[in-house]
């Protein structure tokens, strides 16, 4: 067939394009971005927390070899319980069979014994502050440090105990306030009302009688040698913050309630002092009840 110069002409204009077209195109692709690979992500494994070692019970050998927390020892490891901390009463009262290894603030080896019996012979009693599940934290009668060593010594110390260990007495509906200011000793209800009040004497200017604190009565008994032979002292929990010992012995600076026939004033080593009817109406009321003393 026969084609024309026009036709010609025609057919090569639009082979032109046709060319033109595709070079674009090869070109166009060169230079498109390529489609982004699908990378195959992995979720990291998260740090395991973490946890606190099973409790371990020690043998009785071990917790024969602590050290006893007793109203005249000092044992650095127990937990200070500061003056103004804002404690309630406690409400209760407990017991333990044996005697307890006890533990500071890290709950993770034992700096103390609790006996099961105190210095009387007597079942010790035992007062909670409060319980964090499989532990409670109880006030004891050691010191945690002496007032020569840190002018800020804490008049009450505690410790952790297993809660497990503890085995309930008494409910208390009624606790001790002493005031400092006022010179009072008021014996006071769970509401805050006060049942019944009595003249106090308290501790002289150099060997005051420690404020802001909580304690606990921890025994009574009656003490020839301080003429205390027919009225029971009351032994707090509770030491000087003013000296080791502001009275002569090695007592380590207790703090108790007891008779004495002058019994108004700042008149003592720390001491707080009562007539014969008031200690009567306080020894009414159960060991471990709390003793608070403000100014």
């Amino acid at each position: 067939m026969k084609i024309s110069r026009r036709s010609t002409i025609v057919i090569a204009a639009t082979t032109a394009v046709v060319v033109a077209g595709v070079i674009v195109g090869v070109a166009a692709n060169q230079h498109a971005p390529a489609a982004p690979r699908a990378v195959a992500t992995q979720t990291p494994t998260p740090t395991p927390t973490p946890t606190q070692a099973p409790y371990a019970t020690p043998s009785a050998a071990a917790v024969a070899a602590l050290p006893e927390a007793k109203y005249n020892a000092v044992i650095p490891g127990l937990v200070a319980l500061a003056a103004g901390a804002g404690l309630d009463p406690a409400s209760a009262v407990d017991k333990i069979a044996v005697d307890a290894p006890l533990y500071g603030s890290d709950r993770t080896k034992p700096v103390a014994r609790f006996a099961a019996k105190n210095f009387l012979g007597q079942a010790s009693v035992i007062v909670p502050v409060r319980t964090d599940g499989s532990w409670t934290l109880v006030m004891t009668p050691a010191r945690q440090t002496l007032p020569s060593k840190n002018p800020s010594a804490p008049a009450q110390s505690a410790g952790w105990i297993r809660t497990s260990l503890l085995t309930r007495v008494q409910t208390l509906t009624r606790h001790i306030v002493v005031s400092v200011g006022k010179q009072t000793v008021s014996i006071v209800d769970d509401e805050g009302t006060a049942v019944s009040t009595f003249s106090a004497g308290v501790g002289a200017a150099g060997t005051a009688t420690p404020t802001g604190v909580m304690g606990y009565m921890e025994a009574r008994y009656l003490d020839p040698a301080q003429n205390q032979t027919v009225y029971p002292i009351g032994l707090t929990s509770l030491h000087s913050t003013a000296a080791d010992e502001p009275y002569t012995g090695h007592d380590g600076g207790l703090i108790g309630i007891h008779y004495e026939a002058v019994h108004s004033g700042n008149i003592s080593h720390g001491c707080v002092r009562l007539d014969g009817p008031s200690i009567t109406a306080l020894d009414q009321l159960p060991l471990g009840t709390s003793v608070l003393i403000q100014k």
